[in-house]
C-alpha cells in the first residue's frame, strides 16, 4: 500500500496562493479595524473627559482660588491655597524622600544583583508594589504609623507617596541602566576606574535622561492620589506647615468638594481638577521631551 507523499511548497497552484493571500488580507483588514475601533473608543472618552475638564475647570478658576483658602459651605468667596501648598509639600517631600531610594535599588539591580537571589527576591516585590493598589499602600501606612501614634499627619501621607514614588522609579532606573552599552563599561574599566566611579561617571550620566523621566512619572502618578491620603494625612480647612498635623490636599479637597452639595465648593472641585490635570499633562510632556532629547 502506496503512501500518499505530502505536496511540496512549488507545487501548489496559482490558485491557492491567490486564496491564501486574500484569507490573509481578510483576517488583516479585520485586526486592523477591530485595533482602529478600540482605539477609537479610548480616545473618545479621554477627549470627552479633557473637554469637560477643560469647561468646567476654566469656570471655576479665578485669582481667589490660589490666594484664599477652601471656604466654608455657602460662602461666597473662597480658594484652594492651603489645599495647594499641602499637596505641593507632600508631593515634593515624598519625592525627595523616595527617589535616593528607588535610584540606589535600581543601580543595584542592574549593576550588581542581576542574578544574585537578592536581586530576583527585590524584583518580585517592586513588581507586587508597582502593581499594587494605593489604597493598600494608604491602608498599611494608616495601621503601620497612624494607628499606633493615634493621630494623622502630613508625615504618614508622604510615607504613603514615598512607597508608591520608589517601586516606579526603581524599575525605571534598573532599564535604563540596563540599555547603556557594556562597551562603555568596559572601556572604563580598562582605564583603571573602580566600579562605583563608573556607575556615578558613566553608566548613570548616560541613563540620566531616562532616570528623570521615571522620577517626573512617579511625581505625575503621585500627584492626583487621592485613597493614600484619606487614610494618612487627611484634610485640614486651614493653612498648616506642620508635618506632625494633618493638611489639606488637593485630590483629597477635590473628592470632598465635588460629592458635596453646595454650587461653591463643586465649582472650586472642578478647577482643582483642572489644575492637577494641567501639572499632570506638563509633567508628562517634560519628561517625553528630555527622554526624546536623550535618544
Amino acid at each position: 500500500m502506496t503512501e500518499s507523499l505530502p505536496v511540496p511548497p512549488t507545487a501548489v497552484s496559482a490558485a491557492g496562493r491567490l486564496a491564501m493571500h486574500r484569507r490573509r488580507k481578510r483576517l488583516n483588514l479585520l485586526a486592523l479595524s477591530l485595533s482602529l475601533a478600540a482605539m477609537a473608543f479610548g480616545v473618545f472618552w479621554l477627549i470627552w473627559i479633557l473637554i469637560e475638564t477643560v469647561r468646567l475647570g476654566i469656570g471655576g478658576l479665578a485669582l481667589s482660588v490660589l490666594t484664599e483658602m477652601t471656604p466654608p459651605p455657602l460662602a461666597a468667596s473662597g480658594g484652594l491655597a492651603n489645599a495647594i501648598f499641602g499637596s505641593l509639600m507632600m508631593v515634593s517631600l515624598a519625592t525627595l524622600l523616595g527617589t535616593p531610594i528607588g535610584v540606589m535599588a535600581g543601580v543595584y539591580l542592574a549593576e550588581y544583583g542581576q542574578k544574585t537571589w537578592l536581586g530576583h527576591g527585590v524584583r518580585f516585590i517592586n513588581d507586587i508594589l508597582l502593581s499594587a493598589p494605593s489604597i493598600v499602600i494608604g491602608l498599611f501606612i494608616y495601621a503601620v504609623v497612624v494607628a499606633p501614634l493615634r493621630g494623622f499627619s502630613a508625615i504618614a501621607g508622604i510615607l504613603s507617596l514615598a512607597l508608591i514614588v520608589i517601586p516606579v522609579v526603581i524599575r525605571q532606573t534598573e532599564n535604563m541602566l540596563s540599555l547603556v552599552p557594556h562597551s562603555l563599561r568596559e572601556a572604563a574599566y580598562a582605564l583603571g576606574t573602580p566600579k562605583w566611579k563608573v556607575i556615578l561617571s558613566v553608566t548613570l550620566k548616560a541613563a540620566g535622561a531616562g532616570v528623570i523621566t521615571g522620577i517626573l512619572l512617579a511625581v505625575a502618578r503621585i500627584a492626583g492620589e487621592t485613597a493614600p491620603l484619606l487614610f494618612t494625612a487627611l484634610s485640614n480647612q486651614f493653612w498648616t506647615s506642620d508635618l506632625t498635623a494633618p493638611m489639606a490636599s488637593l485630590p483629597v479637597t477635590i473628592f470632598k468638594f465635588a460629592m458635596s452639595p453646595y454650587e461653591n465648593w463643586q465649582k472650586l472641585a472642578w478647577a482643582g481638577v483642572f489644575l492637577i490635570t494641567l501639572g499632570v499633562l506638563l509633567l508628562n510632556i517634560l519628561a517625553r521631551v528630555l527622554f526624546r532629547q536623550k535618544h
